[in-house]
């Protein structure tokens, strides 16, 4: 009789070479799925900035303040919960600032990275929940891309196990860091049977994550942080039973990991945020109209033809302001900026202009252009016409009230054939007609629609 093999038909194998050198230069793979991982944060960060009015190239100025922030959190965070290899003794204190060698933690990456977006989107005049909500998708986007370098690491994995995807792991060679330890024969050794392959499962994961805050984010339209805080607690989900799996060397608190911790409190401060913090999505339009490139005055052959084909270049804006998704679309389509504060109007009559709740005067705005003062104890037509306020201008800027004068009474103001453009305007005890409300478009003017 022929006993079964023990040996598993199937295995998932591991590099055993995770440092090359380029001249006196280590390329270190674990390096290199950090930086892929940023890349692919900072291309699926920017594409949903630029969707909610943040100018181009924001998320490179965020990202200038954020990465440094998150790497030197990742790195107190580790030294912290990992005291024994640095200080005390027989510790190297001098080792804690060796961030080549490898002592990451993720907990730590997000705390710092927040405050390095934190200090850049006050810069930018972004609010930080704005920032949070766009990076929600690519921020488990990146930790799957940089769970491949502990795979280049053989490291982060778990338990023994016969299961086909079980992992071989080298062992690798301490006075040659980043190399496996090699027999005499020169082949790599490896670690006795197989392993859970933990860093795959959390990337799988974390992939998972990234598409579930898509869809809620897209279905519920998120705002407000909320969807950043769906991350954090599909992310801190995983990890707890991912983190049960490990057997690499941890800190425990209660016979249970330090990171098994960490993962249950930060997944229920996300969830009282995200219960509790409600409001509609969040969108930018810029303080003021951004700044636009002057044509170079002269002769024409002094004009660079080459520059005005490829178009004028994107000036960021000084700051941004809140608005809904209602009139962030009006503003994409339009290019008119909304009103700073909107005021209480309805839908549009059928000349265009906006009309009103109950009573006209209700719509007065210090900060907006179509502000009138309805004042006087007889009749409505003595208005008070401020420095840089004109109501009832027409598209080209023509003052359509011909009659109107200041301190006197306004008799036939804009009277015509057209009686549907009257408009009647109650003030004090008296009554005036206004014509001319709406300009050749159809839209109101000084309105916001």
């Amino acid at each position: 009789m022929t006993l079964a093999p023990m040996t598993p038909l199937a295995a998932m194998p591991s590099p055993s070479t995770a440092v090359w050198q380029l001249g006196p230069v280590p390329i270190r793979a674990y390096a290199l799925c950090i930086i892929a991982g940023i890349v692919a944060a900072c291309v699926v960060t920017e594409y949903r900035l630029r969707r909610r009015g943040v100018a181009p190239g924001a998320v490179l100025d965020i990202a200038v303040w954020a990465v440094p922030a998150g790497i030197i959190g990742a790195r107190i965070y580790h030294v912290i919960t990992s005291p024994e290899k640095y200080f005390g003794d027989g510790g190297q204190p001098l080792k804690a600032f060796a961030i080549w060698e490898g002592g990451l933690g993720i907990w730590g990456a997000v705390a710092g990275g927040a405050v390095g977006a934190w200090i850049a989107a006050r810069q930018l005049g972004i609010p930080l929940t704005v920032v949070a909500d766009a990076l929600a998708p690519g921020m488990p986007l990146a930790q799957a891309v940089g769970r491949l370098g502990n795979w280049f690491n053989n490291e982060l994995y778990g338990g023994r196990t016969s299961l086909p995807w079980g992992l071989e792991v080298h062992v690798m060679d301490p006075d040659n860091p980043g190399h496996a330890l090699r027999d005499d024969a020169g082949n790599p050794v490896l670690q006795p049977g197989l392993y859970h392959p933990t860093f795959l499962y959390e990337l799988i994961w974390n992939v998972g994550v990234a598409a579930l805050v898509l869809l809620l984010d897209r279905k519920l339209r998120l705002g407000r942080g909320r969807a950043f805080a769906l991350y954090v607690m599909g992310y801190t989900a995983g990890r707890f039973w991912i983190e049960l799996m490990r057997t690499d060397e941890a800190n425990h608190i209660l016979g249970v990991r330090l990171n098994v911790w960490t993962a249950a409190l930060v997944f229920l401060g996300a969830l009282a945020y995200f219960v509790r913090v409600r409001g509609p999505r969040e969108y930018l339009v810029p303080v003021g109209e951004p700044g636009v490139p002057v044509t170079p005055a002269g002769d024409v052959s002094q004009v660079d033809l080459a520059a005005r084909e490829a178009g004028a270049a994107t000036v960021a804006p000084e700051g941004y302001r809140v608005v809904t998704e209602e009139q962030f679309r009006a503003y994409r389509e339009t290019g008119a900026l909304p009103p700073a504060e909107p005021a209480a109007t309805g839908g549009p009559d059928s000349d265009g202009a906006a009309t009103g709740a109950d009573d006209p005067t209700d719509r007065a705005d210090a900060d907006a252009d179509a502000d009138q003062d309805a004042t006087g104890g007889g009749d409505v037509a003595d208005r008070d016409v401020t420095a840089g306020e004109v109501s009832g201008r027409d598209a080209t800027g023509d003052v359509a009230d011909r009659g109107a004068t200041r301190g006197g009474d306004v008799a036939g103001e804009g009277t015509g054939s057209d009686a549907a453009d009257d408009r009647t305007v109650t003030g004090g005890t008296g009554e005036a007609e206004r014509a001319g409300r709406a300009d050749a478009g159809g839209r109101p003017a000084d309105r916001d629609s």
